[in-house]
């Protein structure tokens, strides 16, 4: 067993209410400059939706992340032959027409315009080449289903719904949308550094961070077209790739990224987790029915004393074992089995989870108005089966298309909400909704627990990293508890202008 830590996240999608705050915050902080004005590090698209960029999904298209070939993991868009043929020309890189054309205003023509009878206009015009553009495009562009059917419908995971589901997502009385905020995942097995030829990218030993080596970056974008999320951008300014830093320097201070710090709808958690290096590529290849508990089968038991040796024997701090033990993402993710990956059948093992979304039930009219629709297990919520989005489509976005593995995350999440219901609004029997627990395998101590963490979390609930590097001077005058540099972390020198 390799014991190694790793920094993870996990974004409850039932909680996002679509307000971009996280996507401002990042760009105010890292991407509000020349040369990456179409880049958003932290985006939040809408789904069912097309996303930004364009059908990013579309691995066909895009070629991003690893596939199994002869049994052995190989990179999908480059490889010591291929690279060499494309290093060129690109064949799956992004466009900025994929993207969008980022624009800004002539907000002095509200000013210097001659006097007239017409009210003067601010002219969108390209950040890129400063001359008048139509604006048709932008990273939210599909937002609400403001662009359906052409956005919406154009979802590559609705491939995966029979024709009848297809026809019911676009039903007027059945119409649905959930937002997916999106950032870097930091993953276990980065197809984004296993593709650059130059070695700029690099995954740091003591949280698993992805960065980027301004200084060895040769802007071949590799990285680019290997990375299925397409979280890695290119700055036409300075020739160099650039991608989300998960705010290193904030988490090295013990603060949460700006991202997660400044979310409204509180729907975002990071904590650490260990996990065994071992045993990742095998989990990386499993077959994709099998690949998110194989993947949960990597995630340690930070508890366990054979786990626990095994980090002192790598060196992982103290406090990286307490804060794994206290971690929100450890809980959701493995011991409560909630919150599941993003397209695990890339094979990157993502550290961002997300809490798959029980979205609005559906209503019916009577005589006494409208009301829930009835007929479920609990005759006042809806079965899964009855939800607006069919399973189909939150399988393939969540398992690789395993059913079984989401409707146990959202059975559970069904059942702590009839539980709570039961105890505030009255309108569930108790015993019946202790019912539903039991069938979803959930006590009702861990429905109080579940709760606790995912509606009423304080801060430091949600955020459990310990500062992860103690190098400034500040650390003389900071509590005397706090993590001083053990051993295997915190004094490891890191390259410079990393983004």
């Amino acid at each position: 067993m390799d014991v190694r830590a790793q920094v993870a996240s996990v974004f409850h999608l039932d909680k996002c209410i679509g307000c971009h705050t996280c996507s401002i915050a990042c760009k105010n902080v890292w991407t509000d400059r020349a040369g990456v004005e179409y880049a958003w590090w932290n985006n939040v698209e809408t789904k069912p939706g097309t996303g930004y960029p364009t059908l990013w999904e579309d691995q066909e298209k895009y070629a991003g992340g690893w596939e199994v070939h002869s049994g052995q993991l190989r990179l999908r868009a480059t490889g010591k032959v291929r690279g060499l043929t494309n290093i060129f020309l690109n064949p799956h890189l992004p466009t900025i027409d994929d993207y969008y054309e980022p624009w800004t205003y002539r907000y002095q023509d509200l000013f210097t315009a001659p006097a007239g009878d017409d009210q003067p206009t601010a002219r969108p015009v390209s950040a890129l080449t400063g001359k008048p553009v139509d604006i048709e495009a932008g990273p939210n562009w599909d937002d609400d289903l403001g662009g359906s059917p052409i956005y919406a419908a154009n979802d590559p995971n609705l491939a995966a719904l029979s024709e009848e589901e297809r026809n019911q997502v676009f039903q007027l009385q059945r119409l649905v949308f959930f937002y997916l905020p999106r950032i870097c995942n930091h993953c276990l097995n980065p197809a984004c550094v296993a593709a650059c030829p130059s070695g700029a990218l690099h995954k740091r030993g003591e949280d698993g961070i992805v960065l980027v080596n301004q200084d060895q970056c040769r802007g071949w974008r590799f990285c680019v077209s290997a990375c299925p999320y397409k979280k890695v951008y290119y700055n036409w300014s300075t020739g160099k790739a650039e991608k989300c830093i998960y705010c290193y320097p904030r988490q090295e201070t013990g603060y949460a990224p700006a991202c997660f710090h400044s979310c409204v709808g509180r729907i975002r958690y990071v904590g650490a987790l260990l996990y065994d290096a071992e045993a990742l590529v095998a989990a990386a290849a499993a077959s994709e029915p099998d690949l998110v508990s194989a993947y949960r089968s990597i995630i340690l038991d930070p508890f366990s004393p054979e786990v626990i040796k095994g980090a002192k024997d790598n060196d992982i701090p103290a406090r990286w074992l307490a804060a794994a033990q206290a971690s929100p993402v450890y809980k959701l993710v493995k011991q409560w089995e909630l919150a599941l990956p993003l397209h695990i059948e890339f094979r990157t093992l993502p550290t961002l989870f997300y809490v798959p979304p029980l979205l609005p039930a559906l209503a019916e009219w009577d005589e006494r108005g409208c009301r829930i629709k009835a007929g479920g297990a609990l005759n006042t919520l809806n079965t899964i089966e009855q939800m607006r989005m069919p399973l189909a489509y939150l399988a393939g976005l969540f398992a690789a298309g395993n059913q079984e593995i989401v409707a146990r995350a959202l059975d559970k999440l069904l059942a702590v909400r009839a539980y709570k219901r039961a105890q505030t609004v009255g309108d569930i029997e108790n015993a019946e909704a202790e019912r539903h627990l039991a069938k979803a395998g959930c006590s009702p101590a861990e429905a109080e627990a579940i709760y606790e963490l995912t509606a009423i979390a304080t801060f430091s609930q949600r955020h459990a990293v310990p500062p992860i590097q103690r190098e400034l001077p500040i650390e003389d005058y900071s509590d005397p508890h706090v993590y001083r540099g053990e051993a295997g972390l915190g004094h490891r020198r890191q390259p410079r202008r990393e983004f």
